[in-house]
């Protein structure tokens, strides 16, 4: 695939994540097959790029194109943040974001994403590529809070992560500690104990 040429006749550079947003879902596919891009989750990758949690945090992003209005408000969590930091090896079905408190959002959102009001520190936020993420520490206690089951997938995203991270139980314990009246803290800690 021929990089797109501009208006001065000069090549451009593809991005280093590809959507529908970018070029026909047919020409990425035939990109796809021809060994030029390879998949990232709902989106495509050209095949020099590395792949790192900028793109992935890009590609989990992409699912919220018809939601641009709050985009910039909308912070990727829990399975979805885990798959941006590497804990997974593939993103979840429906992603999950959720947004601060005072940044109230409407409920018309595309099937694709769920989304949660949450109260939230900047410290628990990192910018890659863009897109707002939860941090791996704050993911890892999110998920360990507020997992229906906290078994397969859950479990072993959070065991993932902290090995990836460096992120130890004790100091999972004293962040959680360190938040007053934090529902789930006990539950959690038992959660975390296990991996």
């Amino acid at each position: 695939m021929a990089p797109p040429i501009h208006d001065g006749g000069m090549p451009r550079t593809l991005q280093p994540v590809l959507s529908d947003a970018d070029l026909p879902v047919a020409e990425l596919w035939a990109a796809r097959i021809d060994g030029e891009l390879f998949r990232l989750g709902d989106c495509f990758t050209p095949i020099d790029e590395v792949e790192q949690p900028s793109h992935r945090a890009r590609a989990v992003f992409s699912a919220t194109s018809d939601f641009a209005a709050h985009r910039g408000r909308l912070i990727a969590e829990q399975l979805s943040a885990a798959w941006i930091w590497g804990a997974t090896g593939a993103p979840p079905v429906r992603h999950q974001f959720c947004v601060a408190m005072a940044s109230r959002t409407g409920r018309d959102l595309p099937r694709s994403i769920s989304l949660r009001e949450v109260v939230i520190e900047d410290c628990d936020i990192v910018i890659l590529g863009g897109c707002r993420v939860t941090t791996a520490l704050r993911t890892i206690i999110d998920l360990a809070r507020f997992s229906e089951t906290f078994e397969g997938q859950d479990a072993r995203a959070v065991s993932s992560l902290m090995h990836l991270s460096g992120i130890t139980l004790e100091s999972s314990v004293e962040q959680m500690n360190s938040r007053r009246n934090l529902p789930g803290k006990h539950r959690a800690i038992q959660r975390l104990s296990r991996c």
